[in-house]
């Protein structure tokens, strides 16, 4: 294949625009599709907005007009024989109808169909929640995957969670059942549901939107994986307490952390669990928030750069997606044996500040593609001003000793911007955003701040 692994495309692109948007998706990156192919295409769709700003949305999910583009580039490698599948598992309160709403999907089956090619757009998620004043108050089922799951179980030193000592509370996922979360990464054990869609494909094509992000520092390639999930709360998000207790709930230790914690791990685990106490409760989430504090300006649920525990999942996510079988094993960690891959980053609009869901836009005006998530979000994390070293997720993807994602090094990275070629260590000072980090990450990963 043409392209390396640690080579990475960026083209400038000022607005959405399907037709020049194709035209800047290098060739050489979908020459590794070929016709009959099973092709996954992963956006991110979170949320169906901004989770404050109800009206914005396309600053915070993937732009119809990159999927499009991209869904063209794919349909002429197909050559009328294969399937293309769109899926993702956004967040278990968003509404996946809302979502769609946003796109032009009656073109792309009609685009399909006219080529002969199988189409489907599918919501991952087993449940979606209905929300009251941020408490669950309902789940309801939903079909998930047509083609099931498949159970992942990374044993021992095969996981990235191996050797890291969790608190006596343990992790904390997506969901009230701490105890389910912590019986699935008990030490040994690291069990993630993901789609059988995702697994059996032969090709995954990642396209997230490029934005800070309140646990993670960015989110991008990497990250962009929690959405291959069935069964959210298997993903350890941070472990629970302060540094006092070893975890990273909280940044620092105080009166009010120190209650905090425990208090609202026990309302959730004996109370809110309860559909019934929980609207009777999801008034008293308000009066929380005045005691404690707003999670807009406080930091808290491993929302900052401390956090040491997400990175670990987001990792073991992508040795997932690259090697795992449909029966859930994970065979031999040879790099023959993954998954043909292909990342196009909108970074058109990205997003600044209290990311994921509320950020701020900006302008970025750039195209990022590649085939391989490590050289990628590296990348894009210097492109936005930050320093890769300081963002987890990416500086411990270059040291992975079982199911490793990459073979080169952070120096061997090159970016062809524009059709000229650098070295990732000498791009070009004025094609750099100097982005703001999600205030939980202010002064730690911005470069030139240490």
């Amino acid at each position: 294949m043409e392209c390396l692994l640690n080579r990475v495309f960026v083209s400038s692109c000022s607005d959405y625009e399907p037709a020049k948007i194709c035209s800047l998706l290098p060739d050489s990156i979908f020459m590794q599709i070929k016709p009959g192919d099973r092709v996954v295409i992963k956006p991110n769709w979170v949320f169906e907005s901004h989770k404050i700003k109800r009206d914005d949305w396309e600053y915070v999910i993937t732009h119809p007009a990159v999927i499009s583009a991209v869904i063209k580039k794919v349909l002429d490698r197909l050559s009328n024989c294969g399937r293309i599948s769109i899926i993702d598992g956004p967040m278990t309160e968003a509404s996946f109808a809302k979502l769609l709403s946003r796109y032009p999907v009656s073109d792309w089956r009609q685009w399909a169909e006219q080529n002969g090619i199988q189409f489907e757009i599918v919501d991952l998620r087993d449940h979606e929640w209905v929300m009251k004043n941020g408490v669950i108050v309902d789940r309801i089922s939903l079909p998930g995957d047509p083609r099931g799951k498949v159970l992942v179980d990374l044993l021992g030193d095969t996981s990235e969670f191996w050797g890291h000592n969790k608190t006596s509370r343990g992790y904390y996922g997506a969901d009230y059942d701490i105890a389910e979360t912590n019986r699935a990464h008990d030490g040994y054990h690291n069990l993630y549901s993901v789609s059988r869609t995702v697994i059996e494909s032969d090709v995954f094509v990642n396209i997230p939107k490029l934005k800070t992000h309140r646990k993670a520092g960015i989110t991008c390639c990497l990250k962009n994986l929690v959405g291959i999930n069935t069964y959210k709360n298997y993903l350890p998000h941070h472990s629970e307490g302060g540094p006092h207790d070893g975890g990273d709930q909280f940044p620092v230790d105080t009166v009010s952390t120190r209650f905090e914690g425990p208090l609202i791990g026990f309302v959730k685990q004996n109370l809110l669990m309860n559909p019934m106490f929980a609207r009777i409760l999801s008034p008293f989430k308000t009066l929380a928030l005045k005691v404690f504090g707003n999670s807009s300006s406080i930091v808290r649920n491993g929302s900052w750069y401390g956090n040491d525990t997400i990175w670990r999942m987001i990792l073991d996510l992508n040795k997932v997606l690259f090697y795992s079988g449909v029966d859930g094993s994970m065979g031999d960690d040879t790099p023959l044996r993954r998954k043909r891959y292909i990342g196009v980053v909108d970074a058109i609009y990205a997003g600044e500040g209290d990311g994921p869901l509320a950020p701020d836009c900006v302008k970025m005006g750039y195209l990022f593609c590649g085939t391989n998530p490590v050289s990628i979000d590296y990348a894009c994390a210097c492109f936005m001003g930050f320093d890769p070293s300081h963002i987890r997720s990416i500086a411990q993807a270059f040291h992975i000793q079982k199911y490793p994602l990459c073979e080169f090094t952070d120096e061997n990275i090159s970016v062809v911007l524009n059709d000229i070629e650098f070295n990732i260590m000498g791009l070009p000072e004025d094609a750099i955003f100097k982005l703001k980090p999600q205030f939980g990450w202010i002064g730690s990963i911005e470069k030139n701040t240490y």
